[in-house]
């Protein structure tokens, strides 16, 4: 059974730092896809940065040029590197992985950012 876990929210200033990390366990295939999604409250959950198995990444206009997305292939982990976060990115984060033809998603973690 494939597990999908993120950790590493919390609460933050605005401007300040934090790491986000998601750990894939119990794939039978490889992974393709590594994307996060936040849902701020009362809001939908929004694409903010996808890698590929490759390495190419994409980010959400809102997020460009503060946040950075990467992942280690042999550990099935991703990570979300937040820089210079503001009040609005205040939300619950979720990892999407993408194996074997499906889509995997872990339980969140919360990130609050203070004004």
């Amino acid at each position: 059974q494939v597990q999908v876990v993120e950790s590493g929210g919390g609460l933050v200033q605005t401007g300040g730092s934090l790491r986000l990390t998601c750990e894939v366990s119990g794939n039978r295939f490889s992974i393709s896809v590594m994307d996060w999604y936040r849902q701020a409250p009362g809001k939908g959950r929004d694409l903010v940065a996808s890698i590929t198995r490759r390495g190419f990444a994409d980010y959400a206009d809102s997020v460009k040029g503060r946040f950075t997305i990467s992942r280690d292939m042999a550990k099935k982990t991703t990570y979300l590197q937040m820089n210079s976060v503001q009040p609005e990115d205040t939300a619950v984060y979720y990892c999407l992985v993408g194996s074997g033809g499906y889509d995997y998603w872990g339980q969140g973690t919360q990130v609050t950012v203070s004004s």
